[in-house]
């Protein structure tokens, strides 16, 4: 038996049909496979097999075209040796095939497979003026409890900020930022050495310093684009990268396709500086647009399956924000049931990396919505 991926044809193929099932099978995070040089056993085995994992099959007596989304064919591949035990170079390929769409994010020494489970990545905010917490968190040990309980709870990242970018901030000086983050940086690193840390700046000073103290990510909210000195320094580190889209400095006729534009812009921007691509990360920076927590913010989350097909972990950063506030009335503390659900909603059209105050419950809806994607029902004689 032979198998082949086809889904990269249908981009070439100039029929309307082909063109909207690439559209589909791009946004849905699917794979068409194509199977031959089988005999009429193995194709009823087959069929069966495809449709127990819910995929749509076209077969005929020499080729067995089916379409199944990413989840579905990591199972094909996994399980492929209880059904035809006598093909295992099939298996070889099908396992092959399925670690082609597998996106990683390369972050100092850790490489993050996305694709397996999305990153849970903590937020610390060492700020007076932070929407959410601000001044919580206001001496050292008070930071480093906070920083073990998100690691026990299941933090993959944790994200130093010394000064908030929420709607209407008020700038610090990069030397103030410092004052905030590097002794807390440095205390976080020496209480726990395996920890992946984060920092949320756009300002080059702290993010050279941050780099010299071993942070594995730098989070820009203004993409990297305003100072090439910081092509320059992150070209010659090996951080991983966040860089976001904001739409606070205009208005876009055309909300999807503008974004669209700019990460593929910003992507070829960095790579250019020798980047690699996968060192970065995207945020489509919900919250940053003219009006806050306005309609935009609405349409980034329903569309964030619009970038999947430019293979970058997408960022859910939604967490107890103000939209919250504006449209059902709750206060910050109350948000919590509101945040999860927006982030089921984004992470199962893709988002990859769940920016969160909140890391157990975070935890619990991420291992949740995994078993259910992964909740193929296959009859006894097939498990």
């Amino acid at each position: 038996m032979l198998v082949q991926d086809i889904t990269s044809s249908l981009a070439q193929a100039p029929d309307f049909a082909s063109q909207a099932l690439n559209t589909q099978v791009q946004r849905q995070q699917q794979i068409v496979l194509r199977f031959s040089d089988y005999n009429r056993e193995q194709q009823v085995r087959l069929t069966q097999f495809c449709h127990q994992l819910d995929g749509v099959v076209q077969a005929g007596p020499d080729q067995l075209t089916v379409l199944l989304n990413q989840a579905a064919g990591r199972q094909l591949a996994k399980r492929w040796s209880r059904i035809f035990n006598d093909q295992a170079t099939v298996q070889i390929q099908l396992t092959q095939i399925m670690k082609q769409y597998d996106v990683f994010w390369q972050a100092g020494e850790r490489r993050f497979n996305l694709t397996k489970r999305p990153m849970i990545y903590g937020i610390m905010n060492i700020t007076p003026d932070s929407f959410f917490d601000g001044g919580q968190y206001k001496t050292k040990d008070d930071v480093l409890n906070h920083v073990g309980a998100m690691l026990q709870a299941g933090a993959d990242v944790i994200e130093v900020n010394g000064q908030t970018t929420r709607p209407g901030f008020t700038e610090v000086t990069p030397e103030v930022e410092l004052d905030r983050t590097l002794p807390y940086i440095r205390a976080i690193k020496e209480r726990f050495p395996e920890a992946v840390l984060a920092i949320d700046t756009y300002k080059y000073p702290v993010m050279q310093a941050a780099l010299a103290e071993g942070v594995s990510i730098i989070n820009d909210v203004n993409a990297f684009t305003d100072d090439p000195r910081k092509l320059e320094l992150l070209a010659e580190s090996d951080a991983g990268l966040l860089t976001m889209h904001s739409s606070r400095e205009q208005e876009y006729a055309d909300l999807t396709g503008s974004m669209r534009q700019f990460f593929e812009d910003n992507l070829a921007m960095l790579t250019s500086y020798g980047i690699d691509i996968e060192r970065i990360a995207l945020d489509q920076g919900i919250g940053y647009a003219q009006v806050a927590h306005g309609e935009q913010d609405y349409v980034m989350m329903r569309n964030i399956d619009e970038f999947n097909y430019l293979r970058r972990p997408m960022m859910v950063a939604i967490s107890r924000k103000g939209y919250l506030g504006l449209l059902l009335g709750l206060k910050k503390e109350d948000r919590l049931p509101m945040t999860l659900v927006t982030e089921a909603a984004m992470m199962m059209k893709g988002g990859r990396i769940i920016r969160v105050h909140d890391v157990a419950e975070t935890k619990q809806l991420i291992t949740l919505l995994d078993r259910i994607e992964n909740g193929y029902w296959l009859a006894p004689d097939y498990d």
